[in-house]
């Protein structure tokens, strides 16, 4: 992921891409997957991909080793257009593959960018995936540049392997050890060597990584939906500042980062896992259940039908609808096969785009009263779309309810979300917010029913137990990149750090 946030203005043309510019759905990070010693490693790999296509559906890439030489490729577009044919195996052979899916933030959409990143060093080549932010990405960059480093890409990713081809260390191992100390931020990475596989999470443990065994051989990858895709049994979540170097010997822990009290990010639970998924040792459909059982004890109303937004919003209505004794039922049908839409150049035309994606049960919505479930509420373009959509089809009241708290932060993790003038909670009261989206009523999940959910007591707010800054505003790193830009950071002490952590 490439570091800063980007994000379509509210009246911005249609962008390059096709997306709906008023479309305020969080893009995903990106998922990372390796697989080492096993036979026909890179259609495991496209395997594991697919099942990580949530996390990136902007691109992908895979990068083989087999025994001689890397193969890769790297593909604009969805997993399954890009590695199908027979002669995938031929293209990519090896027993080791590591890849990688994609969603861009402020680095951009190119070819260039897309990975795995493969480079040629003195040690040896290195391919590299990366999922997450790092937050001093420019900073580092900037320094690199100056002492004659040449970028290829405008990806934060390449950082780490200048940074890694730079390091005086002997040892690959080392070189990676002293690399990625000098970086901060959110980030799993999954890495393949001449003879090994290694994967690192952050100190915090902000982006998610799991270990699993195939057959006796070892697999990494962002979650465990990928370990069942394959077939593979899951071991252990790799810890927080952990890193793991797979080679023929086996696996080896290294935990060479100063670390604290793990900070996972709770988004993964509210949003971006698949809800088959467990995410350090928590069900994701468990934990958005609880979320909707929590929201129908703080926000209960007098209701006829409970009804989620597809797909995501569906274990929070069901858990609110288990609480409050509400009828559930489907009054919003999802079509699963809308790709990238045509350019719509009007506005007019535009209100009609969440119809491709949503259409409304009017069986099921005509002179109801509704309580509408959502995961979480951005910019409330999509959702005033969607609110417009059920009163259309009849429904008698709306009311609309997050299964998470206000947005109120923006993200610089590897989250794409807006800055924060454009978060509506962050603007508007929740009467202003009601009004804006034209709802009966409107209510979230508190920070606190977010902790039950998630069992994990009360919040400490001395050190909170995830990474929540979107709800609360409490950074769990310092962001380098912004203090420069800001100018809360003066040059002399960005230049004592670097030179101390390099």
């Amino acid at each position: 992921m490439t570091a800063g946030i980007s994000r379509q203005p509210d009246d911005a043309a249609w962008p390059a891409d096709g997306r709906d510019p008023d479309d305020d759905s969080l893009r995903l990070e990106c998922g990372v997957f390796g697989v080492f010693g096993v036979q026909d490693a890179a259609a495991v790999t496209a395997l594991g991909l697919h099942a990580l296509q949530h996390r990136g559906q902007e691109a992908c890439g895979i990068a083989s080793f087999d025994g001689r030489r890397y193969h890769t490729e790297r593909h604009l577009g969805k997993v399954g257009d890009a590695f199908t044919g027979t002669d995938l195996i031929q293209r990519l052979p090896g027993q080791a593959a590591i890849g990688h899916t994609r969603y861009s933030t402020a680095g951009g959409a190119g070819l260039r960018n897309i990975q795995p990143m493969f480079a040629d060093l003195a040690a040896g080549g290195v391919a590299l995936g990366h999922n997450g932010n790092l937050t001093n990405f420019l900073f580092l960059r900037e320094k690199l540049v100056a002492d004659g480093a040449i970028f290829q890409s405008t990806s934060d990713s390449e950082v780490i392997l200048h940074l890694i081809a730079r390091s005086r260390k002997t040892r690959v191992v080392d070189r990676f050890i002293d690399a990625i100390s000098q970086i901060e931020g959110g980030y799993a990475l999954v890495a393949l060597t001449n003879k090994k596989m290694i994967g690192v999470r952050d100190p915090l443990g902000i982006r998610p990584l799991v270990l699993g065994d195939l057959g006796g051989r070892p697999v990494l990858a962002s979650e465990t939906c990928a370990l069942d895709m394959i077939g593979a049994s899951f071991v252990r979540d790799v810890e927080h500042g952990e890193m793991v170097v797979i080679s023929e010997s086996g696996v080896q822990s290294l935990k060479p980062f100063q670390t604290g009290a793990a900070r996972p990010c709770v988004f993964e639970y509210v949003y971006f896992a698949r809800p088959d998924s467990v995410v350090d040792g928590r069900s994701v459909y468990d934990v958005r259940k609880r979320m909707g059982m929590r929201l129908a004890e703080e926000t209960r109303i007098e209701a006829d039908v409970v009804v989620p937004v597809p797909d995501s919003g569906v274990p929070a209505a069901l858990g609110y609808a288990q609480a409050s004794g509400i009828p559930y039922e489907l009054g919003i049908i999802r079509s699963h096969f809308v790709g990238r839409t045509f350019i719509q150049p009007t506005e007019g035309v535009r209100e009609l785009g969440v119809r491709m994606k949503h259409s409304p049960n009017r069986a099921v919505l005509a002179g109801k009263r509704v309580v509408l479930i959502d995961d979480s509420i951005v910019r409330g373009t999509t959702s005033r779309k969607i609110v417009r959509m059920v009163r259309e089809a009849g429904a008698k009241e709306v009311h609309l309810r997050s299964a998470s708290p206000p947005i109120m932060w923006p993200d610089f993790y590897g989250i794409d979300m807006p800055d924060r003038s454009k978060l509506l909670a962050a603007r508007k009261s929740l009467e202003e917010m009601a009004r804006f989206l034209e709802v009966d009523s409107l209510g979230f999940l508190s920070v606190d029913g977010l902790y039950w959910a998630l069992e994990a007591g009360p919040r400490n707010a001395a050190c909170p137990q995830f990474t929540d800054h979107y709800f609360t505003g409490e950074y769990p790193t310092r962001l380098l990149d912004r203090e420069i830009a800001e100018g809360r950071t003066d040059v002399e002490e960005r230049q004592l750090s670097f030179l101390v952590s390099a």
